[in-house]
């Protein structure tokens, strides 16, 4: 036959499209056309397929090869269609016949070896939901692949090892020598998840760690203001330690995206620990929202989705980084317009900021020893724009460590301990709101907090004052009643009483006042 034909998967953001490859072989001179809008890497995959073709011992035909990727109106991008061009162009010189219905996913070496590549979870995932079942992929890509349900996945290390399964002449086929050190060496390489640190570290801080817990059991997000040495980057750190593990559909979310953002090694089970991401403060734009040319890529806050994003001495970062990241933190997904395409990611983060109450750091107390003028002041917290703020549940103000606290020998309460009542809290958050298809107090809408979920009038007395005097907007408000439950159910209350409105009232006006 002259005509051969696989199924590869493009990937845009998370979002995956079936491409159907042909191959097809003309009556002319030798050479190598690919069609259906490739870019610069899928071009070369032309070579890399001769090559691989070669040294697997079933050489491409001499003849005009003419392979098209449709839909071919679609941009097409990365090194995951190499297989699935090689099986083609092979089928449709009758070396191989044809595989049906299977999608190749790999990338080829020149030696015919199967490279791994990113984003084989949500491919995998994709192809499942338009209904195809069979999958061949890189070894080191096997595990993966087979974390998707229904999925029959085969792992190879090389081209010969494909086309030994699709009929090729056994004495034709040669199969690279074992390379030592090489990269599929490096990928079996598992460093384990990396120990989360105690919050039984932290000395002192009583409120602050209260403030912690209040946002782990609600998923909300915290401004933390206070000295440098206060302990803000500790109590950051110790939050993903007492959050809840994942279940299996957030869980899927997590891996695909971390697949997509190929941290150096494929995936070979669901990431069960909510993600903690602290980019550094000169970090762009691109790498904390998400960008790049070509199809965008994910950037920290999507990494974070489900767990925590950390902005250490958030002051510092740009300002358009900041207020990039009001979008995601009221839909809970980044939308990132290319000209290539647009990609769509999800980010439900937890926003933890920290921030020195001025630029030297020493405005606390009487602030006799800040050599800050006022005008420093205010551009230093200029870039913590009011609508950023207006989205911040919790703002803390953390005092110095007192002598008596971080030399006391009453041992603080563990990672453990807090989080078994938060996994309480979140339950109760489950049970009474899934009537409304919410899971945390963060996630509840205005209109049921002020309607279905309203607290007695007498709780919410304060807040209402509050609400007359213009100290909160209707954003605010509604953030309020939110940890207000979260509060309620971290004390086992079935309602928020005064007590409860009144103490999320200060977590929400005491670092803006500091």
């Amino acid at each position: 036959m002259s005509l051969g034909r696989t199924y590869g998967v493009g990937l845009v953001g998370l979002q995956g499209r079936m491409v159907e490859v042909e191959a097809d072989i003309g009556q002319s001179l030798p050479s190598f056309i690919l069609l259906g809008l490739p870019d610069a890497s899928l071009n070369e995959s032309r070579d890399r397929v001769k090559s691989a073709a070669k040294n697997a011992g079933l050489p491409l035909s001499r003849r005009r090869i003419t392979v098209n990727l449709m839909p071919a109106d679609v941009p097409k991008h990365g090194s995951g269609f190499d297989l699935a061009i090689a099986v083609a162009a092979l089928c449709a010189g009758g070396a191989l016949r044809s595989p049906g219905r299977c999608v190749f996913l790999a990338e080829l070496g020149l030696d015919s070896r199967l490279r791994p590549i990113r984003g084989v979870l949500p491919a995998v995932m994709a192809a499942v939901a338009a209904g195809y079942t069979d999958f061949v992929v890189a070894e080191e890509n096997a595990a993966e692949a087979a974390l998707v349900p229904s999925a029959r996945v085969r792992g190879c290390s090389s081209l010969a090892q494909v086309a030994a399964g699709l009929g090729a002449d056994p004495e034709l086929l040669a199969f690279p020598a074992p390379v030592a050190g090489g990269a599929g060496a490096e990928a079996e390489e598992d460093p384990g998840v990396p120990a989360v640190p105690d919050l039984s570290d932290v000395s002192g801080q009583q409120e602050a760690r209260f403030a912690i817990e209040v946002a782990a059991a609600g998923a909300h997000h915290l401004l933390m203001t206070g000295p440098p040495g206060a302990g803000k980057t500790m109590l950051a750190e110790r939050l993903p330690g007492i959050l809840p593990d994942l279940p299996d559909d957030q869980a899927m979310e997590v891996t695909a995206i971390h697949s997509l953002a190929w941290q150096g090694r494929p995936c070979r089970e669901l990431l069960r620990r909510p993600p903690f991401q602290s980019p550094h403060h000169t970090a762009s734009t691109a790498a904390v929202i998400g960008g790049g040319s070509g199809i965008p890529r994910p950037g920290a806050a999507s990494r974070a989705h489900r767990g925590v994003l950390f902005l250490d001495e958030a002051p510092e970062y740009e300002r358009r980084v900041l207020d990039g990241l009001r979008q995601p933190l009221e839909s809970g997904q980044l939308v990132l317009h290319r000209a290539a395409g647009t990609a769509v990611y999800p980010a439900r983060f937890q926003l933890i900021l920290a921030a020195n109450p001025c630029p030297c750091g020493l405005a606390t107390g009487k602030g006799i020893e800040c050599t800050c003028t006022p005008q420093q002041r205010r551009r230093y917290f200029s870039r913590l724009s009011g609508p950023l703020l207006d989205r911040v549940d919790l703002q803390l103000s953390v005092r110095r460590v007192a002598l008596g606290d971080y030399f006391s020998t009453e041992t603080p309460e563990t990672s453990s301990t807090v989080a078994e009542r938060v996994h309480r809290a979140r339950h109760l958050q489950k049970e009474r709101l899934r009537p409304l298809n919410c899971e945390t107090n963060a996630e509840v809408p205005g209109g049921l907090l002020r309607d279905a979920l309203r607290p007695r009038p007498k709780a919410t007395a304060a807040l209402d004052r509050a609400m007359e005097r213009q100290l909160l907007t209707a954003r605010g408000y509604d953030r309020v009643l939110r940890v207000a439950w979260t509060i309620a159910d971290l004390a086992g209350h079935g309602t928020p009483d005064a007590d409860d409105v009144g103490q999320a009232l200060g977590f929400r006006t005491q670092g803006a006042a500091a």
